[in-house]
């Protein structure tokens, strides 16, 4: 446990601090959940060990269930073509019945990726611990939160004490200042930072993500940054709450209302890390540096620059399965697939970049290209803007809310050895369901100019020149 008189007040071991319970012989900390997001994967075994010993959940107005992983984007009707997927719904469906704990099903209006409803809903709050059985649940380190991704046997924990164990972290701060150029999105950003400091400079830190560059972001790129944290081996990563973080909380379901959220705020700014907080290591990235980045390898760390040269020992497994060499371009790579989608890259303003990029093209003709909204919330928002038609008429299919291709728990995966332009977060051998499919990571933007391409390009080339040179 971290002790009150702690020099180094970062949010993080203020956060820490407000939700430890007691120290634990082990080393760790007992430490209060203040939230806690259940989906359909890793919730079942979980209940079943709850019933094993006669349990309640403990706070479950504390938990909210969605079904994100397994379930179909093509077609949402009910019973599900996938035995597994329906299945897998009605066990979450009986679960949340028989321990009252709130839940959105497929049918409703505000059904989604976990990680993208939490915020949308106003349930992700700064000043939280939040705790899901996601690897991505960083991504809710975006308005200052302390999110943690855990395990089923964890799930179970919090589900009957609402608390964790956990190991005390360091504290890394990662500051990027400047501006970023024209076609250059928080996914280059984020692929940079975990290029640099290595998918495993991460372990046993917190990222604390600031500087210029990040103060102007708005939520959205925020959440982009702090959901890959975890794919640069940081457990956790986060943002300071400010003023775009309460200008996006101010009047959502699940935030406070009135003058407690005034009351709210004053709070929350109370917990951002105080000016002369002192960290475990400090880094500094130029904004102005960073181009279009995608990656050519087998784990996010494996990026180049899109204008750069591929490096690396040629003995490098990543080599041989990607079908690359040394000095090669991942430019002009062929693509079969393009994927927009995922708890990275599925929101409304991902959504509005890529249209902008595709407005007037179309996909080439050998490429699958398929566009899958966050949630439900984003795809009436993003109809409401004419998003589908403009992806439609280019080509691409618009599907229904879910994880899809990130992972392909679901009927959105590759085949054989095909190539996939992706806006998600992980590029291992297998993750999109081909144990032969090739993953490239990219932004939104990139996705859709290599969809229209046929082949990966400089999303930049697209632009107009003005906006290029500005």
């Amino acid at each position: 446990m971290y002790s009150s008189w702690v020099v180094s007040h970062t949010l993080f071991h203020k956060v820490w601090n407000a939700h430890a319970v007691r120290a634990l012989p082990s080393g760790q900390t007992q430490l209060f959940v203040g939230l806690h997001l259940i989906h359909e994967v890793t919730s079942p075994q979980a209940f079943d060990m709850l019933r094993q010993h006669h349990w309640r959940v403990a706070c479950p107005d504390r938990t909210f269930a969605t079904v994100d992983h397994i379930v179909p984007t093509r077609s949402q009707t009910r019973p599900f073509l996938d035995v597994m997927a329906e299945e897998m719904t009605v066990a979450l469906e009986r679960n949340c019945k028989e321990f009252g704990i709130p839940y959105w099903p497929p049918d409703n209006e505000n059904q989604g990726i976990v990680h993208v409803i939490g915020p949308e809903l106003g349930l992700t709050q700064p000043g939280m611990t939040i705790a899901c059985g996601d690897s991505h649940t960083s991504t809710h380190g975006a308005f200052g939160a302390i999110a943690f991704g855990i395990g089923t046997s964890q799930v179970r924990d919090v589900l009957a004490s609402q608390c964790l164990a956990l190991d005390p972290l360091k504290v890394r701060r990662i500051d990027v200042n400047g501006t970023l150029k024209p076609g250059v999105y928080a996914k280059d950003v984020i692929l940079t930072i975990i290029r640099q400091l290595g998918v495993q400079g991460g372990v046993g830190h917190a990222y604390e993500y600031g500087g210029s560059t990040i103060d102007r972001m708005s939520i959205e790129e925020r959440l982009t940054i702090c959901n890959m944290s975890i794919e640069g081996g940081a457990r956790v990563g986060y943002v300071n709450p400010d003023q775009t973080t309460f200008d996006f909380l101010r009047g959502r379901r699940f935030a406070p209302q009135g003058a407690a959220f005034d009351r709210a705020c004053a709070w929350w700014r109370s917990m951002a890390s105080d000016a002369n907080a002192s960290y475990d290591d400090r880094v500094t990235f130029d904004a102005a540096a960073i181009e279009p980045t995608v990656t050519w390898g087998i784990n996010p760390g494996q990026s180049v620059r899109v204008s750069e040269r591929i490096e690396g020992d040629p003995h490098d497994e990543a080599f041989a399965f990607m079908g690359f060499h040394p000095g090669d371009h991942v430019a002009g790579t062929k693509i079969d697939v393009a994927f927009i989608g995922s708890c990275t890259n599925s929101r409304l303003s991902d959504l509005e970049e890529a249209a902008r990029i595709v407005r007037g093209h179309r996909v080439a003709p050998h490429v699958k290209a398929l566009v899958v909204p966050g949630s439900r919330t984003i795809s009436r928002e993003a109809q409401a803007r004419g998003l589908d038609q403009i992806f439609i008429d280019a080509g691409f299919e618009w599907r229904g809310a879910g994880c899809s291709m990130c992972l392909a728990m679901n009927p959105d995966r590759l085949e054989g050895r095909q190539v996939c332009a992706s806006s998600s977060n992980r590029n291992f051998k297998g993750r999109q369901g081909s144990p032969t499919g090739r993953t490239l990571l990219m932004s939104p933007a990139m996705v859709a100019a290599a969809a229209i391409a046929g082949e990966v390009v400089d999303v930049r080339t697209l632009l107009g020149k003005e906006e290029v040179m500005a």
